[in-house]
């Protein structure tokens, strides 16, 4: 890399993942605005939702973004007025959630997820699919000692808004929780819910990860339709299939909540009432995450080791990750290395 040039990934045409909508470039490294911070990007998370923005799921933001946003990386530069918390050669990671008004009725309440002035990282600004990256200063987050580089990436997204998933499904204690789906987040999401005491069912397509969940505790893992061996007092629907809502709705006992992770998910087909609602189950959506959330959930993995299983790819080859991530390939949490 030359000293003002770095390499960096761009969708330069949203579409499936064979009509390869990634495309390499060689760019200037940006500079820090007021209040921001440089990184040099040491390891970047591979999410389902850069997957989305990659395919076109999401609607484009920025032409020509670059994706990423489960970054660990190390500040090389801050911008003017980025405050006295990170300092030249401190380590930080740069999550989704990139900046709120901070005035609004939902920032104001401390629902800051749904202010409507937000905006994402490898979205509306460039991510972590790159050699270097900025972030907002008030947007960055210490990260917990005891973890590497790549064990820490997927904790940004995944097992942030895992987190958040958890406490939108409002399991009661020792309770049993139902995962639908078990790729980055969830094998993340539920090791923190048997930390805390759940009894844990994995609902999954992929031989390989049913084995990940039971070898990670899960009481029992089955396909992604099959009915787990208990009923549920709550569930979270990972995989953006909207065809499971039913059968998750269906398994939850009374006054269960399933609450649905993603930021996409594919039509729900209709509901029977007295089949999938009555009886006080609730279904309940999970929008981004709050600065909040981020802070508990990594305090969470400072006291408590999380295991991260992370299939590593070069930063080479960040468009192969997608693939493989987009044809159920990846088991855990993808991570790009520079």
């Amino acid at each position: 890399m030359n000293a003002g040039t770095m390499t960096a990934w761009r969708v330069r045409r949203p579409g499936p993942m064979r009509t390869r909508p990634l495309e390499r470039v060689n760019t200037p490294v940006p500079q820090p605005d007021s209040g921001e911070l440089l990184v040099r990007v040491l390891a970047c998370g591979v999410c389902r939702t850069d997957l989305h923005v990659a395919e076109g799921d999401l609607p484009v933001h920025r032409p020509g973004v670059t994706p990423g946003h489960e970054v660990v990386g190390e500040v090389v530069a801050t911008g003017p007025d980025a405050g006295a918390e990170f300092s030249v050669g401190n380590r930080v990671g740069i999550a989704w959630l990139r900046h709120t008004c901070g005035e609004c009725a939902f920032c104001l309440r401390g629902h800051e997820n749904l202010c409507p002035q937000s905006r994402y990282t490898g979205w509306d600004a460039d991510g972590g699919y790159a050699e270097f990256a900025t972030v907002p200063a008030d947007y960055a987050h210490p990260l917990p000692s005891g973890y590497s580089d790549t064990e820490l990436a997927p904790l940004l997204c995944a097992g942030i808004i895992g987190y958040r998933s958890l406490l939108r499904a409002e399991l009661p204690a020792g309770g049993r929780l139902g995962i639908y789906g078990f790729g980055g987040s969830a094998h993340i999401t539920a090791q923190v819910a048997i930390a805390q005491g759940a009894e844990v069912h994995v609902m999954t397509r992929g031989e390989q990860a049913r084995e990940l969940a039971l070898a990670l505790g899960a009481a029992s893992a089955q396909g992604a339709t099959d009915r787990p061996p208990a009923p549920l007092d709550a569930a979270i629907l990972f995989a953006p299939v909207g065809d499971l809502v039913l059968p998750a709705l269906e398994a939850l006992d009374r006054g269960g909540t399933l609450a649905i992770a993603g930021i996409h998910l594919s039509d729900i087909p209709a509901l029977n009432y007295q089949r999938h609602l009555f009886q006080e189950r609730q279904l309940r959506s999970v929008t981004s995450n709050t600065r909040a959330d981020a802070r508990a959930f990594l305090s969470f993995a400072a006291e408590h080791r999380i295991e991260v299983t992370t299939p590593q790819y070069p930063l080479a080859r960040a468009d192969d990750a997608l693939t493989d991530l987009s044809e159920g390939r990846i088991a855990g949490a993808a991570v790009l290395l520079m």
